[in-house]
């Protein structure tokens, strides 16, 4: 990509960390957003373990649990922290490394898709399935729900999914903890309240 379009593809709210976990979409294709949660180590909020896990630096005796998924590449394009701050570790137009294995019934193909990494993108609010995720966080994440939505033009209400749906024997994630009315709610107030949000 050239550099404008680097800079163009880096939401100006969020902190920018490059993750190595990364590549090119097949089809450069983004048409679906999966949402996560992480906490490192389970249970626990703040430090730097889920940056540092992003980014292939964590340090397995950190932490008995970090030695279980030290080795682990994973990524994600975004990651909310419960203040309400975004980190950005990979270009939506990439393919980041969050998904796993997955499937997800595309409405408008007709059909049951698999490979969700070819052209979702993966956004981790930092949480787990019992404790409710902060205000910051909805506030934010309909923030970059409503940039994303302005670049992409497959992007909708109805391509926003979980990672427990589109993997519901693995995962569990972003949980019940997660209000789906409530962020729904914040994004309808982003996307016909703040139209030009929709522009940076």
């Amino acid at each position: 990509m050239s550099q404008d379009h680097v800079s163009a593809s880096r939401w100006a709210r969020a902190r920018w960390l490059a993750s190595p976990n990364a590549d090119e979409r097949p089809a450069g294709e983004v048409s679906l957003i999966v949402l996560h949660a992480i906490s490192l180590p389970p249970g626990a909020f703040g430090g730097d373990a889920i940056e540092a896990l992003f980014t292939n630096r964590l340090d397995a005796d950190g932490h008995p649990f970090f030695a279980r998924i030290a080795g682990v590449r994973v990524s994600a394009h975004f990651l909310i922290r419960r203040d309400g701050e975004c980190v950005q570790f990979v270009e939506p137009e990439r393919r980041a490394w969050h998904a796993g294995r997955s499937r997800w019934f595309d409405p408008r193909r007709g059909e049951l898709r698999q490979a969700l990494n070819d052209f979702a993108v993966g956004i981790e609010l930092e949480g787990d399935d019992h404790t409710p995720f902060s205000r910051a966080q909805y506030a934010r994440l309909a923030e970059l729900v409503a940039w994303l939505e302005g670049r992409f033009t497959a992007l909708d209400a109805a391509r926003i999914t979980s990672h427990a749906y589109v993997a519901p024997l693995r995962k569990t994630d972003p949980g019940p903890a997660f209000d789906w009315a409530y962020f729904y709610q914040q994004r309808r107030r982003r996307q016909y309240g703040g139209t030009a949000e929709r522009q940076k």
